[in-house]
């Protein structure tokens, strides 16, 4: 897990679903706001499930979801097109706050 508040910072929109390796690779794409907070193996949570980047492109970024989880969470009934809630680490969250002063 990661840091969290609660506080939704802004909305995604699921773009892909592919199973992959037992679990599914799902992906997003952020508000370009939001792009900057996200990095590969960093921390992010959709709909309040905190989870790892895999991968990200641009706005755009992948996360792989287990079956349990899918099994045990809101992303069992999510499809390709929904929107989603989405928060921030909050580590990246300061690190970025303090680089508009370094």
């Amino acid at each position: 897990g990661h840091l969290v508040s609660g506080h939704v910072d802004g909305v995604a929109v699921v773009i892909e679903m592919t199973p992959e390796n037992g679990s599914t690779r799902w992906r997003f794409e952020l508000p370009v706001a939001l792009a900057k907070f996200v990095a590969p193996k960093g921390s992010i949570a959709i709909n309040g499930v905190s989870l790892t980047v895999n991968e990200v492109d641009g706005v755009c970024f992948g996360v792989n979801i287990i079956p349990h989880t899918t099994q045990h969470t809101n992303f069992a009934t999510l499809a390709v097109g929904d929107a989603v809630n989405i928060e921030i680490d909050m580590l990246a969250r300061y690190v970025a706050r303090l680089r508009e002063f370094a």
